[in-house]
């Protein structure tokens, strides 16, 4: 059983005589036609891939399925080192492809254990602002998340990072990390057409295909210009901005694995930079924007986020913010409370 990509950006599994296999291909084609993005399509395919590898090898069936036997699905992800994050999408992705097959929900069944119901106040939102929100009626099954504070990268290791770089593309993707906040797959998904230089912005389309518009600084303006002049070949077919420089596929669109490798050959030169991954350069951009000031929705514009506790997430002071803050504090509090001599 495996994932294969096909046209217009959707995907299905593969495999023979399997009924359940036949029913999630459904899934996935009425996923496609929603039009929901390539990424959401190919996350949804491989969550159930992990299904149905687990249904098959316990002899589970589809149609008996409930969330005490999903309690056997979460072990063996656990086995697996999938990440808490994985386990819950990949838990919502049973319970929606369950509905779409039985036309019901997921039963809890006998020994199951979803997440309780508790006390959090009349129902406010103590992290965005004093306003009622409704109560959810149905508790989900999910693993516990931890919440995990990522450090931004240091004004140092930025500089380190961008001194091993050598051509015009490749500072010009980490500088939209840097200066644009942008994901991964936003950087690829750029086209020729997106960039405006005359008028210094950039189209973007991040997740659930949501546009926004951008900026460009003038250290990533000039660098895409040098990029566009000098590196890019001119006879290329492909309308994306970035493509390969060298080699058999030169002049094709870049792909994922190549922006990755740009990033883990550097990290494993240089251990002053082990740290210094895609996401991490968009976690200094948001950690950048809130020591400047920058507002909580306009922030929640610029990295295309739907929900604002997501950005919550990228504006936490990092340690060693909170150790300079409390510094100053501190030494205002030592001379208010200082004996005369």
């Amino acid at each position: 059983m495996r994932v294969e990509r096909i046209v217009d950006g959707g995907y299905e599994l593969r495999a023979d005589g399997a009924e359940a296999v036949a029913e999630a291909n459904r899934f996935l084609e009425t996923v496609r036609l929603r039009g929901l993005s390539p990424a959401t399509n190919r996350a949804y395919a491989y969550d159930l891939l992990s299904l149905l590898r687990w249904c098959t090898a316990t002899a589970q069936p589809l149609a008996t399925l409930t969330a005490a036997a999903m309690s056997g699905f979460i072990a063996s992800q656990r086995e697996q080192n999938a990440s808490p994050r994985s386990i819950n999408r990949r838990l919502v992705t049973c319970s929606l492809f369950y509905r779409f097959v039985t036309g019901n929900e997921l039963a809890p069944g006998a020994g199951a254990m979803v997440t309780a119901s508790h006390f959090r106040g009349p129902g406010r939102d103590w992290s965005l602002g004093l306003f009622r929100v409704r109560r959810r009626s149905r508790h989900r099954l999910r693993v516990k998340t931890p919440r995990k504070l990522v450090e931004p990268l240091t004004a140092e290791q930025v500089r380190e990072f961008l001194r091993s770089l050598r051509r015009y593309r490749d500072l010009a993707i980490v500088y939209l990390m840097l200066f644009c906040g942008l994901r991964s797959l936003e950087v690829l998904s750029i086209k020729l057409g997106d960039v405006d230089l005359q008028n210094a912005e950039l189209r973007v389309f991040g997740k659930g295909n949501r546009e926004r518009l951008l900026p460009l600084a003038p250290p990533l303006r000039g660098v895409l210009l040098d990029y566009l002049r000098l590196e890019r070949p001119v006879t290329v077919a492909t309308p994306s901005l970035f493509v390969v420089l060298q080699g058999r596929r030169r002049a094709q669109p870049l792909s994922l694995a190549g922006l990755r490798s740009l990033f883990r050959h550097r990290r494993r030169s240089n251990e002053q930079i082990k740290n210094a991954n895609a996401h991490r350069f968009r976690h200094t951009f948001g950690a950048d924007m809130a020591r400047a000031g920058v507002g909580l929705v306009v922030l929640q514009r610029m990295m295309g986020h739907a929900d604002p506790t997501t950005t919550l997430q990228y504006i936490n002071l990092s340690l060693k913010d909170v150790a300079e803050e409390y510094k100053k504090a501190a030494a205002v509090i030592e001379r208010r409370y200082e004996q005369p001599a």
